[in-house]
């Protein structure tokens, strides 16, 4: 039973996060290789600003903030989702392979299929859904045995050992490539946010519109599986099944993601593990707050990492990757 109590700590969870996450979009908007005077924000929205200010706010600065948030949220939800079904706290979508996947479809793509680019906006979540179903399908089938269901340590194992011979399938891909398109896999690899334009956004919104609140309505059938299989069958599930959807759905949430974002890692590893220790580990406590922790870490992340260097900046993907590694390796020695 979730009491009184615990609902208003969710509740106090997420509107601290959500303000968070507004007070790090209004410090992103100012500054910046091109920055805007933050007395100049609010008259810029309601469209009393020049040219050069529109210009900033509305095409460079909020297109890439919502999507380094919308792809922060979808990656947090999808690591929740695979942690649960294969009760694992090191699953994360980056980590066993799902996101590599998505990358190789999206190099396979990019240098072998013509497209236009209006076009290619909207069909590279496909593609990357694509590539990071296959890629799941496979390390199901090599992490499944025959009598005691899935295995969350050989999954890991086996995830680690695709994302690898993954990587060097990309290198493959791109000895003889374009330096432009050798160039943009690179960006893409590193987990460098490309996606940055308004066609973007409407590419993945229609995905995370439809698998959020999927997700959401099957938190129930993610407790039971994340407890035990046996409950799970006692209760009347129909296991397989039920875990092939909830499956697809990581993986939707995972290359729509990558798809704009790059290849970034250890976002759905970090934010439900926080989320679990802060609120309990029922799906419909944590998820929400999940949700806005993969979405402020990825947004400030970028923030950071866009404003070390200019004017290019560190990509959000190795900025996270510098939070994320040593919190793997923490979550990793804690389960040994």
């Amino acid at each position: 039973m979730i009491t009184k109590q615990t609902i208003r700590k969710q509740r106090l969870w997420i509107i601290g996060l959500t303000l968070a996450i507004i007070l790090t979009m209004a410090i992103g908007i100012g500054i910046g290789y091109s920055s805007i005077s933050y007395q100049r924000i609010i008259p810029t929205l309601l469209g009393q600003g020049d040219f050069r200010e529109s210009f900033i706010l509305f095409d460079i600065r909020l297109p890439r903030m919502i999507i380094t948030l919308l792809a922060g949220m979808a990656l947090a939800l999808s690591g929740a989702i695979l942690q649960s079904l294969t009760r694992n706290d090191l699953a994360d979508p980056g980590i066993i392979g799902i996101n590599s996947g998505a990358g190789v479809a999206i190099a396979v793509f990019f240098l072998y299929i013509p497209l236009s680019p209006g076009n290619f906006t909207y069909v590279i979540p496909v593609v990357a859904f694509l590539g990071a179903a296959l890629t799941a399908a496979l390390i199901y089938f090599f992490s499944y045995k025959r009598g005691s269901g899935l295995q969350p340590i050989r999954l890991i194992l086996t995830g680690v050992g695709f994302s690898m011979a993954l990587s060097g399938a990309m290198v493959i891909l791109i000895s003889s490539a374009e330096r432009e398109k050798v160039d943009f896999i690179a960006r893409w690899i590193a987990g460098n946010v490309w996606g940055t334009d308004w066609p973007f956004i409407l590419a993945i919104l229609p995905w995370l519109i439809v698998l959020i609140p999927f997700a959401l309505f099957q938190a129930n059938r993610l407790n039971l599986l994340a407890f035990s299989e046996q409950v799970a069958t006692g209760v009347g599930m129909r296991i397989e099944k039920d875990r092939v959807l909830l499956l697809l759905t990581a993986v939707g949430l995972a290359a729509s993601a990558v798809s704009v974002t790059g290849g970034i890692a250890f976002v759905g590893l970090m934010a439900p593990h926080i989320a679990k220790t802060l609120i309990g580990k029922r799906h419909q406590l944590f998820i929400p707050i999940a949700l806005l922790i993969g979405g402020w870490l990825l947004l400030f992340a970028d923030l950071v990492g866009r404003n070390l260097v200019d004017p290019d900046g560190i990509p959000a993907g190795i900025m996270v990757a510098l939070i994320g590694a040593p919190y793997f390796l923490y979550l990793l020695v804690k389960k040994l």
